[in-house]
């Protein structure tokens, strides 16, 4: 099968399609690491809102698309940046979200963002508007019986005076939570409004106030996601971890290398990348729970040019990649997104998305694809 895809300059030349779609593989109870994909909404494309308004999710398909991750043994780390949240998808939003997945899939491995985002930046003030926030909506998703993500709270950047104004906020948080949660370290690649996060722009202070958190908290938290595409930090904050937290890769660059891990240390994962990846990540990691570090590094490597052009800056735009994706593989029927989002990366990144993604397996029907992709490039007037 071939298709004709433009150059830069609009040029066509015939790209012959050669990949082998993942071999299919589905995760048992104990895998060797816990994995979660942060998973995408599917917009709603028929609604009347104007997409910089209230976000209107197409409810049928966006469940769809999680029971097919959980089918694979995949954890679903809900309501994320993943899914447009605070860039697309409000609060009220993020918790109908929340409750169809509890609802739907009780018995999956779910863990699910937690923030301040319904708060008015405008009109915050100070410490005690962050903490109530966070109070908040730690207590609805808790009475839904779901597990937390901490996310991190553009609001508490904004108020935050000292680093530790941070132990002391995630303290009288932690202090609510039913059970331990995993924390949230978003850089200011991914939400430049986070720049500073932990009281310091400066990874080495910024990591000690994050740790100082954990320290005091210990018994609450389950692990750390850090999402700073530097697997070098990782590392280092990973080996001064207690023991018992986790590390979860947030680092879409050099996940395979993080997970498998070193004698010293191993990260879990919480990634974005899992969402377009799922099917790879299935297989990878059953590979790597037979002890097959090889078959594990053989089936993630391949993917990495993928993921490192889908999350390219501006990084905050990487759902685009991850919702075309879902789209050429048939997991909704068009190319929409809240928000508008799929209007922020240009036709070369969706042709080499393409590319890469037959490249290593991702197609699953590369013939839905082709079909696809040539209505995208038509809309473009290729």
């Amino acid at each position: 099968m071939k298709i004709a895809l433009p150059d830069t300059a609009g040029r066509l030349s015939d790209y012959v399609l050669a990949g082998t779609p993942i071999a299919a593989a589905t995760l048992g109870r104990n895998p060797a690491r816990t994995v979660y994909s942060a998973a995408h909404v599917v917009a709603d494309p028929f609604t009347a809102n104007d997409p910089t308004g209230r976000a209107t999710v197409d409810w049928e398909k966006t469940m769809e698309f999680r029971r097919y991750l959980a089918g694979l043994g995949l954890g679903i780390a809900e309501a994320m940046d993943t899914a447009q949240r605070g860039m697309g998808l409000d609060w009220p939003g993020a918790l109908e979200l929340i409750r169809r997945t509890r609802e739907e899939l009780p018995d999956a491995l779910v863990a699910n963002g937690c923030g301040t985002d319904h708060l008015d930046p405008a009109t915050v003030s100070g410490l005690d508007d962050v903490r109530r926030a966070y109070l908040e909506q730690v207590e609805a998703i808790q009475k839904l019986g779901g597990r937390l993500i901490l996310m991190a709270s553009r609001a508490l950047v904004q108020v935050a005076r000292t680093p530790e104004d941070y132990v002391k906020i995630y303290s009288d948080v932690l202090a609510a939570c039913d059970e331990p949660v995993i924390l949230h370290w978003l850089g200011d690649m991914f939400d430049p409004q986070l720049s500073g996060y932990w009281g310091s722009a400066d990874f080495d202070p910024a990591m000690q106030t994050a740790l100082a958190v954990i320290e005091a908290n210990a018994a609450k938290v389950d692990g750390i996601k850090i999402s700073l595409l530097d697997k070098d930090k990782e590392i280092v904050m990973r080996r001064r971890l207690p023991s018992g937290v986790k590390m979860y890769t947030g680092d879409d660059f050099n996940y395979p290398e993080l997970i498998e891990g070193d004698d010293q240390g191993v990260s879990h994962a919480l990634l974005g990348i899992f969402d377009p990846l799922a099917p790879a990540a299935a297989y990878a990691i059953e590979r790597l729970g037979e002890g097959d570090k090889a078959g594990f590094r053989a089936t993630l490597d391949p993917t990495v040019p993928l993921a490192r052009l889908i999350f390219r800056a501006p990084t905050q735009y990487y759902k685009t990649g991850v919702v075309f994706l879902g789209w050429l593989n048939g997991f909704q029927d068009h190319f929409v997104m809240l928000n508008g989002a799929q209007a922020t990366r240009p036709l070369p990144y969706f042709t080499e998305v393409f590319r890469l993604a037959d490249q290593c397996g991702l197609l699953r029907d590369p013939e839905l694809a082709i079909g696809r992709m040539k209505k995208l490039l038509a809309l473009y007037g290729a």
